[in-house]
């Protein structure tokens, strides 16, 4: 398809539709990767892919830094190592055995880093959406990260987005503008394992929630 208002839209089979769910189960939060390098290109073509997210006002405030520098890289990690140990002191007991069990990032063998901001400054849009709920901005960041995992995943890669850090911090360590504010930071690579439910679950942090799914009326 071209993206050209002429073109017929395209008809999803019941096949497609079954493989697109089991694209949904199998995506995973990846803290274990293969150092495999990773195509600079490909990440390019999972940008281009995660640039259709919906956003609003369709202000695309989506900005991608791609962590190369291995002195950013290990400001990053200590940036985690610190959070990371004041986070496990919030636990007692056998929680806090499990926490420190865990295995919470891939920083040190992903291959790929990104850092993903949302560009506060930009004017793409012009406000439209954004009067009532602003942050409906990092929202669109966030649609755009949730796009850039589910295309990785199709195409073999594992992603893991990291949440245990300094987000003022980490935005220095990268030397992102000040209007920039930190939505996410992936970790990208091959997984070294494969697996359809989350690794939280499997290591005993939380059972799936079945009324995660429930449709409240009122």
């Amino acid at each position: 398809m071209t993206g050209c208002l002429d073109d017929a839209p395209p008809t999803f089979d019941a096949d497609f539709i079954r493989r697109l769910e089991d694209l949904f189960k199998w995506r995973r939060d990846v803290r274990r990767f293969k150092t495999d390098p990773i195509a600079i290109t490909l990440i390019e073509d999972l940008l281009e892919i995660a640039a259709h997210s919906p956003s609003v006002g369709n202000s695309q405030p989506w900005r991608f830094i791609n962590v190369e520098s291995a002195a950013r890289r290990q400001a990053v990690i200590a940036n985690f190592n610190a959070c990371n140990a004041a986070a496990l002191e919030a636990y007692e007991g056998e929680r806090a055995a499990l926490y420190a069990r865990l295995k919470l990032a891939g920083l040190h063998e992903a291959p790929v880093h990104l850092a993903v901001f949302c560009d506060h400054a930009t004017g793409a849009g012009m406000g439209l959406g954004r009067k009532t709920m602003p942050e409906m901005l990092d929202y669109s960041v966030v649609a755009a990260v949730h796009t850039f995992w589910l295309a990785a995943r199709a195409h073999g890669l594992g992603v893991g987005w990291v949440s245990i850090i300094d987000p003022l911090e980490l935005a220095r360590s990268v030397d992102a503008p000040e209007s920039w504010k930190l939505i996410a930071y992936l970790c990208v690579g091959f997984p070294e394992e494969e697996h359809a439910d989350p690794e939280l679950e499997r290591r005993g942090w939380q059972a799936h929630v079945a009324q995660n799914a429930k449709l409240y009326t009122r």
